[in-house]
């Protein structure tokens, strides 16, 4: 089998010494492709090349030593022309065209679209190609008895905007990240364009949580057995289309196909692996949001830090002198500076968690100040030694008989040596507590032998093979079969290996 990852000879035109060359000669190629002509003479090429001054000195016979290396290289191919051959002289020169080759149209393609970008990212948040979705899903559901050419023309518009959502997304919030975005965004000029940037933001995130929702329900809703009845429509169609490649390919075009759409319906729903990029896309644009409202923040406390004070003080200032007595100008004052003798109270005390009540319709309440020297001490009182000694017996004793009573509650689910969780009737809910406690604190051991907290030493005899249902009072556990043992103290010795 060839190795897929070969040296890509095609691409050696891009990096030699006469690349410039080189390239100019099949860009000429690769418009008159775009243009549906296959096939170009080298006296068009010449005459193409003669209209730049870069190629003044440019002679015909370097160009056919070039054609022959592009030729070589597998970016252009060389068929003789032998129809209107009138001589034998003529038919020995060989008289060649060339067309170019799809490594070379895509090769050209993509340094078009470089050359548009420069080194920007493009992309864009096109709220439209989610509705676009939407609607081909719905076809693509109620095509029962659609015919294979419309179910193809379905399956290639999901793609076409499935790939439009996801390039231009990735590649817009790429956009976002760069160091040439983030620059803008930190001038002061970004300021005027704020709203119309956080508007586009919110309008596609909205139209996202809006169309995505319809989009997953129908994603699920559509069956195995239906999209492998829509595919074999698909690969029907496709089939139709003959091409020399394919008669030695043996390949399952409804496998393929569904393997596509399985990657499809990740992206909205996920898969085993991890969350969706749908996901993904929220929270990107919600985090944009988000550093567009922290930086619009930095730059209006930035710009409020440099603003000068000094017109809207000469605007005071005017006000007052404008006015017609010293009271007006009490007054004013009041508003613009305050009362002077005004003396404010604060307390941590908050009476309500309404933000909207005024202050008269609070409860009133007490607060103590205290004085603000350092000397100042709270006065204390001198207090007897209290003796608790009654009241701790009384709580150790009522301890233990909490302890005795818990044992013998226990001590009735017993059978001789042996506690059968399957064989229990409903059990109090603290005595499923504590089952639960032995047989977590006997799984961290390698025995599985515990002490419990009644001072009695249980081996913990789990069958993970079995499932019981244990009835409690406040309701039923499923879990493995467990048999809780107890063992006297010539078999604590043996097991802890210090019997004699």
């Amino acid at each position: 089998m060839e190795m897929p990852f070969k040296r890509v000879v095609e691409a050696t035109y891009l990096s030699t010494e006469k690349s410039d060359k080189y390239r100019a000669i099949l860009r000429f190629f690769y418009q008159q492709h775009e243009r549906l002509r296959e096939f170009l003479f080298p006296e068009e090429v010449y005459a193409y090349l003669k209209e730049y001054p870069f190629f003044s000195d440019y002679e015909l016979d370097e160009l056919h030593n070039d054609l022959t290396s592009l030729v070589k290289w597998g970016n252009l191919r060389a068929q003789q022309e032998s129809g209107k051959v009138k001589t034998v002289e003529e038919f020995k020169k060989r008289r060649f065209r060339y067309q170019i080759t799809p490594y070379t149209v895509e090769f050209e393609r993509m340094l078009i679209q470089f050359e548009q970008d420069s080194e920007t990212f493009g992309g864009s948040l096109e709220k439209t190609q989610f509705e676009r979705l939407y609607q081909t899903l719905e076809k693509m559901k109620g095509s029962a008895d659609e015919s294979p050419e419309e179910c193809a023309q379905y399956w290639d518009d999901l793609l076409t905007y499935f790939k439009k959502i996801t390039q231009n997304t990735s590649d817009y919030f790429a956009y976002l990240r760069s160091e040439d975005a983030s620059e803008q965004m930190k001038s002061e000029a970004f300021l005027l364009y704020k709203d119309q940037f956080t508007l586009y933001l919110r309008e596609f995130i909205i139209a996202l949580q809006r169309t995505a929702s319809g989009i997953q329900d129908i994603m699920i809703s559509l069956s195995r057995d239906e999209m492998r009845l829509f595919f074999k429509k698909v690969a029907e169609h496709q089939e139709k289309v003959f091409r020399f490649e394919k008669l030695n390919q043996d390949v399952d075009l409804i496998i393929e196909l569904e393997e596509t759409w399985f990657n499809v319906k990740a992206w909205f729903l996920g898969d085993k692996n991890g969350e969706s990029q749908y996901e993904n896309v929220q929270q990107q644009t919600n985090d944009a949001i988000r550093r567009i409202t922290r930086l619009v923040q930095r730059l209006g406390e930035r710009s409020q830090l440099h603003r000068s004070r000094k017109t809207d003080y000469l605007h005071l200032a005017n006000w007052f002198l404008k006015l017609p007595s010293p009271e007006e100008a009490h007054k004013l004052s009041s508003v613009v500076f305050g009362v002077s003798h005004t003396k404010h109270i604060y307390s941590d005390h908050i009476p309500t968690d309404d933000i909207y009540i005024d202050v008269w319709d609070e409860d009133p309440m007490s607060h103590e100040r205290v004085p603000k020297i350092r000397e100042y001490r709270e006065k204390t009182k001198a207090s007897a030694l209290e003796d608790h000694t009654q009241l701790k017996n009384q709580t150790r004793q009522e301890h233990l008989e909490q302890r005795l009573r818990e044992q013998e509650l226990i001590n009735r689910y017993r059978t001789g040596r042996d506690i059968v969780l399957e064989d229990l009737p409903m059990v109090n809910s603290f005595v499923r507590k504590v089952f639960l406690s032995w047989i977590g604190k006997a799984m961290a051991r390698a025995d599985q032998t515990i002490r419990t907290e009644y001072g009695d030493q249980v081996q913990v005899l789990l069958d993970p093979e079995r499932r019981i249902t244990l009835k409690a009072e406040d309701g039923e556990l499923s879990m493995p079969a467990v048999t809780f043992r107890y063992l006297g103290k010539g078999e604590e010795h043996e097991r802890t290996g210090t019997g004699v």
